[in-house]
């Protein structure tokens, strides 16, 4: 189920917006600018998940091997392609400096935010809200432009808050692709073509999905708003992070021979190469049980949020 509501509360006064609300819009270019606002598409926690793809699974599978062996920090999924082992972390290209992954990874948008949340955080509606730092990014960020490439490390917070745009550009950078929603639900799936990582059934807890707290309700008491706060992805459930590092949540690793892919459910949703705008896996509070074949449809190309990540494929 698609939401159309606004999703940050600064936007919720600006004329015309709640007839804006009733209409999908349409994908943007590439090359367009970025809105400093907020697009108004919300997907919320409890939406229905699309069905998966039509094709059986055994279409899927690659006919025959093209390529050879993966980079280091990628996976061999049956001799034809190779995606990344974990979700995407980004770096610049300059000088291979960290991005804050609690921001959307471009000048203005970052510099545009950080500023909002500095001045808002302290009127938040929770005890949460208000005490709950701001964090800083790196200063070179708010200072200059910069360019990103996508990395595949264990260990570290991946980048939510991306576009398709930034998705698309960061593995290009990296000399990757975005995958294929095909080549995403092989990868996950697994070499015995299982529904979850982890087997055929759901199971609470063995991937980071379906969890009980919303950051938004804990920092604003309400899942639908503030969906760019820079802290939604600090928050905590009984003491335990929402956002779990790459590779943390052992159990849920999509097995190829003695390699595994991991997250490929939970913890952020990811970009897949659809100019229609599909993530999928579902992020850490998404109400799904689908596991591989989680997936959203329809949003345009320029949306973001703090669930939104990706990660790249390579021939």
């Amino acid at each position: 189920m698609l939401v159309a509501c606004e999703r940050d509360e600064a936007d919720s006064s600006k004329p015309g917006a709640e007839a804006a609300s009733t209409a999908r819009p349409a994908p943007a270019p590439a090359t367009s600018a970025l809105p400093y606002d907020t697009p108004r598409l919300l997907f919320l926690p409890d939406a229905g998940d699309l069905a998966p793809p039509e094709a059986p699974f055994e279409e899927l599978l690659p006919k025959a091997p093209v390529i050879g062996r993966c980079p280091a920090d990628m996976v061999e999924i049956n001799h034809r392609f190779c995606i990344d082992r974990y979700e995407s972390s980004l770096r610049d290209t300059a000088q291979q400096r960290t991005i804050s992954p609690y921001y959307h990874p471009e000048h203005g948008q970052l510099a545009a935010t950080h500023r909002r949340w500095r001045a808002a955080a302290a009127r938040s509606s929770t005890r949460l809200g208000r005490s709950l730092a701001v964090p800083e990014p790196p200063a070179y960020q708010v200072e200059e432009a910069f360019d990103i490439r996508a990395t595949s490390e264990r260990g570290v917070t991946p980048n939510g808050y991306l576009n398709l745009e930034r998705a698309t550009r960061a593995c290009k950078n990296a000399g990757k692709r975005l995958c294929t929603r095909d080549e995403w639900v092989l990868a996950c799936r697994g070499e015995r073509a299982r529904k979850f990582p982890y087997g055929d059934a759901y199971v609470a807890g063995r991937c980071n999905v379906f969890r009980e707290a919303h950051p938004a309700v804990l920092l604003h008491g309400d899942a639908s708003i503030n969906h760019l706060d820079p802290r939604l992805n600090l928050t905590q459930d009984h003491g335990r992070p929402l956002l779990r590092r790459t590779g943390e949540t052992s159990e849920c690793r999509s097995e190829w021979g003695s390699d595994a892919v991991y997250d490929m459910v939970g913890n952020l949703d990811e970009w897949v190469d659809d100019p229609e705008g599909t993530f999928v896996g579902g992020f850490f509070a998404r109400a799904t049980k689908e596991g591989c074949d989680a997936a959203i449809q329809s949003h345009p190309a320029e949306y973001f949020d703090y669930s939104l990540g990706t990660r790249c494929c390579a021939d």
